[in-house]
């Protein structure tokens, strides 16, 4: 869902807004403004609309941060690391299919081959078992992404209670 959406982005650039509270916010301002500043209620709108428009790009910051620190690198352990332990794994099914039929037919099939098939069959499964031992080696930095992950969604959510606080207090004395 955020890939078609950054796609959009990047397209329209920064001149239009793409979150929601960009949209609220600039339709706040519009109708603050017209209901004028002498009104209770439209300038408690036009406060309410720059508070969201600033919430806007505190969101637009924390998909980015996300896209940029958890999903391109979870995306990138799919496409690369995950991939070559499937490729292995298949390569392994194969040799092993090839290695039990010409066991099974020994004497049809020269020793040397059987035991070329049993080399091949012990080397891809060496290969995949090492494949699999790395991944499992990065937990830490798969965990430490995470942990990033957390840290981005904590800051937008002070951020956004920073903006939203002293716009509550304000309304509350209007």
């Amino acid at each position: 869902m955020l890939s078609p959406m950054l796609k959009i982005h990047n397209q329209r650039k920064a001149s239009e807004c793409l979150q929601p509270e960009g949209l609220l916010g600039d339709c706040m301002l519009k109708y603050g403004q017209e209901l004028g500043e002498d009104s209770t209620f439209g300038s408690a709108l036009t406060d309410m609309g720059k508070a969201m428009k600033l919430m806007a790009e505190v969101k637009e910051s924390f998909d980015i941060n996300v896209k940029e620190t958890f999903i391109d690198p979870l995306q990138l352990v799919h496409d690369e690391d995950l991939n070559e332990i499937s490729h292995h794994l298949k390569r392994l099914e194969g040799r092993r299919l090839d290695y039990d039929y010409k066991r099974k037919h020994v004497g049809k099939i020269p020793d040397n081959e059987i035991t070329q098939a049993m080399e091949k069959f012990e080397e891809s499964k060496a290969m995949a078992e090492r494949c699999m031992f790395n991944f499992l080696e990065n937990d830490v930095e798969q965990v430490g992404q995470l942990a990033l992950f957390i840290q981005a969604a904590l800051e937008y959510h002070q951020q956004s209670a920073n903006i939203l606080q002293p716009l509550q207090r304000k309304l509350r004395m209007r």
